[in-house]
Formats: structure tokens, C-alpha cells, sequence
């Protein structure tokens, strides 16, 4: 591949990335500023109400109540087999990476005092 069209293939790329960050960004800059979070949060409190005053119904018609009934979003679990082997590889090479460091730094050290 000839530098110049190695340089020609770097900017086009470059030039694609910066575009996806600029619709990012600009996505987010207006789902903040019509308030659309606000919205959202303001929707789980009118949800959070409505379970409240259920709750109190059931109370009060003396039915058998349970917490988890109550209870907005259930936790959603996002591991997957993928995602597993992501944090095992990183927690490797994160080790590696440390000892490797750890004994540069040894050897240095050693070098400075004798």
C-alpha cells in the first residue's frame, strides 16, 4: 500500500469515528435539553405513587401483601457468556500486566543501587 493512499485510508476512517461522536454527542445534547431524563424520572414517581396507593388498597381490603409485588424494575441480569470471558481476559492480562511492572521496577531499582 502506497503512503498515500495509507494516508487517504487513515483520514476516511478518522473522518467516521469523529462523525459517530459528533450524532452521539448531539444525540444527547437534545434528549437533555427537551428534558426527555426529566420526563423519565418523572414517570417512575407517578409509577412509585400509583404503587403506593395500591399497596394501601390492599391493606386496607386486608389482602395478603408482599413487598415484591410493590416493587417498580426488577434487577436485570446483562452477564453473559461473552461478557464473562471479557472480565476473566481482563482481569488476566491485568495481572500480567502488573507483575510485569512490578519486576521492570525491581530490576531498575537494582540497577540504580548497584
Amino acid at each position: 500500500m502506497k503512503p498515500d493512499e495509507k494516508k487517504k485510508l487513515v483520514n476516511k476512517i478518522f473522518w467516521k469515528i469523529f462523525l459517530v461522536f459528533l450524532v452521539a454527542f448531539f444525540a444527547l445534547y437534545v434528549s437533555e435539553a427537551t428534558g426527555y431524563y426529566e420526563f423519565e424520572q418523572h414517570k417512575k414517581v407517578i409509577l412509585t405513587q400509583e404503587k403506593i396507593k395500591q399497596f394501601e388498597e390492599d391493606v386496607a381490603a386486608g389482602k395478603n401483601v408482599d413487598i415484591k409485588d410493590y416493587m417498580g424494575e426488577k434487577e436485570i441480569n446483562y452477564q453473559t457468556k461473552v461478557s464473562d470471558f471479557g472480565f476473566h481476559l481482563s482481569e488476566t492480562i491485568g495481572k500480567h500486566i502488573q507483575s510485569g511492572l512490578e519486576s521492570t521496577f525491581e530490576f531498575l531499582n537494582q540497577m540504580m543501587e548497584g
